[in-house]
């Protein structure tokens, strides 16, 4: 009976998207992510792959937290490491499939980050200029770090829900000679039900038109993100 339910919910679901779509005809979506610079970037060959790390670390309270290379502040919750890791490694291997850059993993590019941190003569160095080394060491082009801000997961199930999924993470590239930020990208993403939105059609179709698990919410914000990076990569159905 709960499969009958759910296919009667997906049914009623695609007939509203048929009046979203003549809603939403000649308007244009939110892009993921927005370059600092109108030029395209180019001659980047190789990267180090930092990865995702926690802006608040799990058993924190949530608090605003200075975004490190625009000085504005951000409210955060605490993000488990383990979500980081994932999302670290889900990132890096979409990298690898696409055979774009001589890449650095996660775990090589964090051994260094954690020697540069832990020496006495880097007391107070700024995140910029950790990555800044990060990329030197390895003789980098770019270094590719971003934070993860909010990861929600749904309180309910995928026909219902009593608090849905939302997540919130941005990733950049970052150039080790001189820190500056060659591309950018942010997702911030709270799912909500067609009736409460019906301009957010796009995302709740992709999770299924059902209640999505955060990370089912997360990788449709890193394939958005990610298919509007440097070259283009793309997305993988998870």
């Amino acid at each position: 009976m709960g499969e009958n339910i759910l296919k009667r919910h997906q049914q009623l679901l695609w007939l509203l998207a048929l009046a979203f779509l003549l809603l939403s005809l000649g308007c244009y979506g939110q892009r993921a992510s927005v370059p600092d610079e109108k030029s395209p970037v180019t001659g980047i060959t190789k990267i180090a792959v930092i990865g995702f790390r926690p802006a608040v670390t799990q058993g924190k309270k949530p608090d605003a937290v200075r975004e490190p290379f625009s000085g504005k502040l951000i409210m955060a919750s605490p993000v488990s490491p383990d979500v980081a890791e994932k999302l670290s490694d889900i990132l890096f291997d979409r990298l690898v499939d696409e055979k774009k850059y001589e890449l650095i993993s996660p775990d090589q590019a964090m051994g260094v980050l954690s020697r540069i941190v832990d020496s006495d003569q880097n007391v107070g160095m700024d995140t910029v200029k950790i990555f800044q080394e990060v990329g030197k060491a390895f003789g980098c082009d770019a270094v590719l770090a971003g934070l993860i801000y909010r990861w929600r997961e749904r309180e309910g199930t995928a026909i219902g829900v009593n608090r849905a999924a939302s997540v919130a993470f941005d990733l950049r590239l970052v150039r080790p000679s001189d820190g500056a930020i060659l591309w950018r990208a942010k997702f911030d993403k709270t799912q909500r039900s067609l009736t409460e939105n019906l301009f957010e059609a796009g995302t709740f179709f992709q999770g299924g038109g059902v209640w999505m698990t955060a990370e089912k919410l997360g990788m449709i914000g890193l394939n958005k993100i990610l298919a509007e990076m440097p070259g283009g990569i793309k997305g993988k159905e998870d």
